[in-house]
């Protein structure tokens, strides 16, 4: 079975669609979503409200720290992102809400596990950005394989039977076999706010018969997710970053 990964969508429309395009025609056969689908970009109506229509659909769910925020006003985001969360509020229906609310921290499924943030803490929304935090992550859970996002870079950590740790930044479309024997944490990269220089749309792929992950990467109208922040009236530096990818 494949199984397509996103996380940090942030009301990216055109980015989300774009890897859903791409996913389905690669054959993707299931979903998870890793949380933060509003927050940052113009769209959090319309991306939440696909986001609902996956998991009705059988798709898995997680909840992100910005879509925490949505209902607690005490979640901790820098002033601009508190901003964009507030003006989100008024985009979204009681359905939307409620859905929010009632998204699980973590789902584990087999021997994987589901988390937005580190698995050690979710709910504090710890970045995974180095072997050390990984290595506290992968400690947490009895999963052979940890996916996450909120980093909003791709990267790869691997725990060996003795706690040695290994990490390194995967390569775009090149299948990545998860061995036995060792514990791994895959840190997707985002949809819809890339932060490692490249402004393509980020996704993961999991292929369960080969049991293997693929890093994609998806160019998409960057311009056009641009000009829908600022004639959002949202700050322009949220638009400005998506044509650069940081």
């Amino acid at each position: 079975m494949l199984i397509a990964f996103f996380a940090d969508i942030h009301a990216n429309r055109q980015a989300f669609e774009a890897c859903l395009a791409q996913a389905r025609a690669d054959g993707a056969e299931r979903f998870v979503l890793l949380g933060d689908y509003v927050g940052y970009g113009a769209d959090p109506d319309w991306c939440l409200t696909a986001v609902m229509d996956l998991v009705d659909k059988g798709a898995t769910a997680v909840l992100g720290n910005h879509d925490s925020a949505i209902a607690n006003p005490g979640e901790q985001l820098n002033a601009e992102a508190r901003m964009v969360i507030e003006w989100t509020r008024g985009e979204l229906g009681i359905p939307q809400r409620r859905f929010l609310e009632a998204l699980p921290l973590t789902v584990k499924d087999g021997d994987r596990l589901y988390v937005h943030g580190d698995a050690s803490d979710p709910k504090h929304w710890i970045y995974v950005q180095s072997t050390t935090e990984a290595a506290t992550s992968l400690s947490a859970t009895n999963a052979a394989v940890t996916f996450c996002g909120h980093v909003h870079k791709p990267a790869l950590y691997t725990m060996s039977a003795t706690a040695k740790m290994t990490s390194f930044t995967p390569k775009t479309g090149a299948p990545i076999p998860l061995t036995s024997g060792r514990h791994w944490l895959a840190v997707l990269g985002s949809v819809g706010q890339p932060r490692d220089g490249n402004p393509a749309a980020a996704y993961l792929m999991l292929d369960t018969n080969k049991n293997e992950i693929t890093y994609c990467r998806v160019p998409y109208d960057a311009e056009a997710a641009a000009a829908a922040i600022r004639q959002k009236g949202l700050p322009t530096w949220l638009a400005d970053r998506l044509l650069v990818g940081k």
